[in-house]
């Protein structure tokens, strides 16, 4: 019996890896994360299996659940939204089946910023502009931010940001990345990036807070920070350039 931790991805159902999709086809017991999971990507579950949304369950419900199907010597797909290794509380869980001598493992999804940029069909590492990606996100009733991840402190690094989990804090995004980027540094915010309903804002740090408050997007929004959005004037990268030799273009 094998707990199996998957990433449905950013929310297209179409999105969820093959290995994914199988495993949820494969296995008679699914939990999943209702609030985010698209119902196309649960109704792959066979027929007949036990099918739970746990958003509004505690961890030991949870933890419950994996007992009675381990019991049964029943596999369990344990879907999470996105990639489960981003902000996916998978950590506990797998403490506990450690705990409980339960075996797991987890497959990969698409990450929302990943979905992001592509709605953008914007490249988020660029030659001269930005190399580095930082993910993140900002304090507000989830946990604190631990010492030194503050934005004010990442900001320094002048990265491109992906902000998680910051829609309702947008105020204070800007607030504290205004020193450090400059007002007139593009934003954008995807809501519910890669979902029907799929929403996309485009401005600077000096207007796009307003932007949301005019669009009431308060959850489920990715917050994208860099000079990277504005990449019109940007270096080409060597790779494709005829004068650069690599191995599998020797000189």
């Amino acid at each position: 019996m094998t707990v199996h931790f998957i990433g449905a991805g950013p929310g297209a159902a179409d999105l969820i890896t093959v290995r994914g999709r199988d495993l949820i086809a494969a296995c008679p017991v699914c939990l999943y994360a209702g609030s985010l999971v698209p119902q196309a990507v649960i109704d792959q579950a066979p027929e007949g299996a036990r099918v739970v949304d746990t958003a509004s369950m505690t961890l030991d419900q949870i933890v419950a659940e994996f007992e009675a199907a381990h019991a049964a010597r029943l596999d369990v797909a344990r879907v999470h939204s996105g990639d489960p290794s981003l902000y996916g509380a998978i950590a506990e869980q797998m403490r506990r089946l450690d705990a409980l001598g339960i075996d797991y493992d987890v497959t990969p999804g698409v990450p929302a910023y990943a979905a992001a940029a592509a709605a953008l069909k914007t490249e988020l590492t660029l030659p001269g502009v930005s190399q580095t990606i930082i993910l993140t996100r900002t304090a507000m009733q989830a946990s604190p931010m631990p010492a030194g991840e503050d934005l004010e402190t990442l900001a320094r690094s002048g990265a491109t940001l992906a902000i998680h989990l910051s829609a309702r804090n947008v105020r204070a995004v800007v607030r504290e990345l205004l020193p450090h980027y400059g007002a007139d540094c593009p934003v954008a915010v995807v809501h519910r990036a890669s979902w029907p309903d799929e929403t996309v804002l485009r401005g600077t740090l000096a207007d796009i807070a307003e932007q949301l408050r005019a669009a009431k997007i308060t959850r489920t929004a990715l917050i994208l920070v860099g000079r990277v959005l504005d990449s019109e004037n940007a270096a080409e990268s060597r790779l494709y350039d005829p004068a650069h030799v690599h191995l599998f273009r020797p000189g």
